[in-house]
């Protein structure tokens, strides 16, 4: 192999050869179809593609419209009236250092007589030199304008001065007939005059939830009676302000809780203080009226009546939260009870306080029965409270047992599944499976019953308790333990 193999060609300094174009190849245009170009194509007389030729006038066809106001030569400029004349032409091109196409109203050659504007199409056309239509309309509009509001005025000004003794008299006074409702001192609104101020609204507040509650000044050094549940998210931490009826507020503080109850008591300060008149919840009967007081959903002194629907209905309390474990002996009734209620009173028909409102049925987690409410006994409540403003705390009776309801063809009980060593039911001798039928004299239907009946007691009372063991029935004396 040489280098002159690859070497440059003779005669080229710049090591490329001559430079060769390649040829351009242009595909011929397409053929168009014969209906297209009869359709759209120029006719036999049409100069260089053009129909009509470039230059060649059109007139307006139809009706002249008459220039706009605005522009004495509107109607020469294409631009702004479409029935002036117009015309096709190439594009603009320039001789002499001007267009060769100018618009005539900017051209200053042109001559308005060079165009021969035709006469009217027939004799509804308006001729040019003829007054604007539209300097016609605006005047005829501005009149018109004028005179209605010469009209409307006039018209006001008469109503004014002539019309206003048939519409407004001065000096009118609308008859009011009637003596004051008969109100007897146990009518229900005697009952809520006198009651209402002794209830409060409670509102709680921490760091994460905020609660309303009702409750019940059942003394007159500031005491409260309340729920567990309304104020249990501010024992460790938070704000409790009570609402009194005239509206005044105040700060509230824990004396003590017992969620084995559900009942709590505030201290709050005396200034504005209506103290609740306390009656006996074991004087109530079935059909009894009662009327309850409270706060149901803030909306603070409702009142709603009812009567008294069962006594001692054993009730398993829980909180908004499912955490409280309460069981109540309770009274029933069908007066409202809603969110807001708890704590609050239920009065009687003289207006003392037989309980305090604290639960309603619920159908679901979400969804609560209407008109069965339940409320503490005030017999209960008032024992409870005691102890929590003695010693900021309370103490039950407890069989030291846990359990379920049962059923087995026409027998109830509470059966009980663990008997804890050393506390008072295996102490008088009860064992796991036996099923309890009847407690201090009441018979068991199931072991909420069974709690709120021992509940009731102190620590050290002795109750009597049938049970059966198998086929065998049995009666023992049971000691009560503190729960």
């Amino acid at each position: 192999m040489h280098v002159t193999d690859f070497g440059r060609p003779a005669g080229v300094d710049d090591g490329f050869g001559p430079r060769v174009e390649p040829p351009v190849y242009l595909p011929p245009p397409p053929t168009v179809p014969y209906p297209v170009a009869q359709a759209f194509g120029p006719t036999p007389a049409a100069n260089d593609g053009f129909d009509p030729a470039p230059g060649t006038r059109l007139e307006p066809q139809g009706r002249r419209r008459e220039s706009p106001w605005w522009r004495r030569n509107a109607h020469l400029d294409p631009w702004r009236d479409p029935a002036a004349p117009y015309w096709l032409g190439q594009g603009a091109i320039f001789a002499a250092g001007r267009p060769a196409q100018l618009d005539p109203a900017e051209d200053s050659e042109f001559d308005e007589s060079q165009l021969a504007v035709p006469a009217p199409a027939s004799e509804d056309a308006a001729p040019v030199g003829r007054a604007r239509y539209g300097i016609r309309i605006l005047i005829l509009s501005v009149v018109i304008a004028v005179v209605a509001g010469a009209i409307g005025g006039g018209a006001g000004y008469w109503l004014t001065r002539h019309g206003s003794p048939g519409l407004h008299t001065s000096g009118v006074h609308l008859a009011q007939g009637g003596s004051p409702a008969n109100r007897p001192p146990n009518s229900v609104a005697a009952i809520a005059k006198r009651v209402g101020p002794a209830v409060v609204s409670i509102n709680v507040t921490t760091s994460t939830e905020a609660a309303v509650g009702s409750g019940v000044v059942i003394d007159k050094h500031g005491y409260v009676l309340t729920n567990n549940h309304v104020v249990s998210a501010a024992a460790t931490g938070g704000s409790i302000v009570v609402t009194f009826s005239n509206e005044d507020t105040a700060k509230a503080t824990i004396v003590g809780r017992d969620p084995v109850s559900d009942l709590a008591v505030l201290k709050v300060p005396t200034a504005s203080l209506t103290v609740a008149s306390l009656g006996y919840s074991k004087n109530l009967e079935v059909g009894d009226p009662v009327i309850a007081i409270g706060s149901p959903l803030g909306l603070q002194g409702t009142v709603t009546t009812g009567i008294v629907s069962a006594l001692n209905r054993p009730v398993h309390v829980f909180d908004d939260a499912g955490t409280s474990d309460a069981y109540i002996g309770a009274v029933q009734t069908d007066a409202a009870i809603n969110p807001g209620n708890s704590g609050g009173a239920l009065v009687d028909a003289s207006g003392r306080v037989v309980g305090i409102n604290s639960a309603t049925a619920r159908l679901t987690s979400e969804s609560q029965a209407n008109g069965i409410g339940f409320a503490i006994p005030i017999d209960y409540a008032k024992r409870i409270a005691e102890q929590l403003i003695a010693t900021g705390h309370a103490v039950h009776g407890s069989l030291g047992a846990n359990g379920r309801s049962v059923v087995s063809g026409l027998q109830e009980g509470a059966y009980l599944e663990q008997v804890l060593p050393g506390k008072a039911a295996a102490n008088a001798g009860l064992k796991n499976g036996d099923v309890v039928v009847v407690a201090d004299g009441q018979p068991v239907q199931g072991f909420d019953q069974l709690v709120v009946v021992v509940q009731e007691h102190k620590p050290g009372d002795r109750i009597s308790v049938t049970y059966l063991r198998g086929a065998a029935r049995r009666t023992v004396d049971v000691t009560l333990s503190s729960g």
